[in-house]
C-alpha cells in the first residue's frame, strides 16, 4: 500500500519510531492503542446521536462501533496475555489538534461533512502507523496483528470519505479533504516521538 496514492498523507512516519521509541515500551503502546479503539467507537456513537435521521449512516456506524469494540477487546486480550494491566486513558494531543480544524457553525451538513472527514483523517493516519508497525516491529504476534488492523483502518477511512461524499449536498468534499491533508501534515510534524499510536 502506498500512503501517497491511497491515503494521500503528505508526511510519512519514520520507521525509526518503532525501533527507537515503541519497542522500548510495548505496554504503553498497547494501552494507548486500546483507548484509540474505544474512542473510535465513541466517535461513531456520537455520529449516530447527532444524525439519527440518516439511516445509512446509522447502520454503518452501528457496525463500526461493534468492530472498534472488538478491536478494543483484542488489544486488551494481548495486554493480559503479556502480564500487563490496561493503564489509564492517555490524552491524544494529535486528535485534539485535528479537532480544532473542524468547522464550527455553517449548518448541520457542513458540520457533518467535517466530522466525517476528521474521522477519515484519524483512520488514515492510524492505518499508516499500523503499516509502519507491522513492517518494523520485532514481534511476530504484533506484526501480524497490526497488518490485519491496517487493512481494517483503510476500510474505515474509505467508508468515511464515501459517506462524506454521499451527504455533501453541494459541498466540495475533495477540496475540503485537501485542506484537511495540508493541515494534518503540519500537525503530524510534532509527532512520531512517543510510544502512542498518534504520538
Amino acid at each position: 500500500m502506498s500512503e501517497k496514492t491511497i491515503l494521500k498523507l503528505q508526511l510519512p512516519t519514520d520507521p525509526l519510531w518503532v525501533k527507537n521509541v515503541v519497542e522500548s515500551n510495548i505496554e504503553e503502546l498497547l494501552t494507548d492503542h486500546a483507548f484509540c479503539e474505544q474512542k473510535a467507537a465513541s466517535n461513531a456513537i456520537t455520529l449516530i446521536v447527532q444524525n439519527p435521521n440518516l439511516s445509512d449512516l446509522v447502520q454503518e456506524m452501528t457496525m463500526l462501533v461493534q468492530e472498534e469494540m472488538d478491536h478494543f477487546k483484542r488489544v486488551h486480550d494481548i495486554i493480559l496475555q503479556r502480564g500487563f494491566v490496561l493503564g489509564r486513558e492517555r490524552k491524544d494531543n494529535y486528535v485534539n489538534e485535528l479537532r480544532k480544524f473542524i468547522i464550527i457553525g455553517g449548518g448541520r451538513i457542513v458540520q457533518l461533512i467535517d466530522r466525517l472527514l476528521f474521522s477519515a483523517m484519524i483512520e488514515a493516519r492510524s492505518c499508516e502507523r499500523f503499516k509502519v508497525l507491522s513492517e518494523n516491529i520485532n514481534d511476530g504476534q504484533l506484526s501480524a496483528f497490526y497488518h490485519e488492523l491496517m487493512i481494517s483502518e483503510a476500510t474505515h477511512y474509505a467508508m468515511f470519505i464515501r459517506l462524506a461524499k454521499k451527504y455533501a449536498d453541494g459541498i466540495d468534499v475533495e477540496k475540503r479533504w485537501t485542506e484537511f491533508l495540508a493541515y494534518e501534515a503540519q500537525v503530524v510534524k510534532n509527532y512520531g516521538k512517543a510510544e502512542m499510536i498518534h504520538g
